[in-house]
């Protein structure tokens, strides 16, 4: 089995929900950290949720819900989390904002 540590996922805020990465078929997961940068000179707030593939958005699947980010501050989660073949992370807020996920793909 091969590990590949690298960027999962990058995407601007939005106050939409977005993908910010799905785990490809026939690999595993281990999420290591997510940065949340607030790029606003307002204040602002953001949710990221680890959804299980197959299911959708549901109140079980928040790692956090609007968090308070301060106007042009960053936030860095330190998480590890595992996620399986097509499981999925989803975050939302800070509309002038950007979200960045590291980790390592196993496969």
């Amino acid at each position: 089995m091969a590990t590949n540590y690298k960027i999962l996922g990058q995407i601007t805020g939005s106050s939409a929900t977005a993908s910010l990465y799905t785990v490809p078929a026939a690999t595993q997961t281990v999420v290591s950290s997510l940065v949340v940068a607030n790029r606003s000179t307002s204040n602002s707030t953001f949710w990221i949720a680890a959804i299980p593939s197959g299911d959708t958005l549901a109140n079980k699947n928040y790692l956090a819900f609007n968090v308070p980010i301060s106007a042009s501050d960053s936030t860095a989660l330190t998480l590890g989390i595992t996620l399986g073949a097509s499981d999925f992370i989803q975050v939302s807020g800070v509309a002038t904002g950007s979200f960045t996920l590291f980790g390592s793909e196993i496969s």
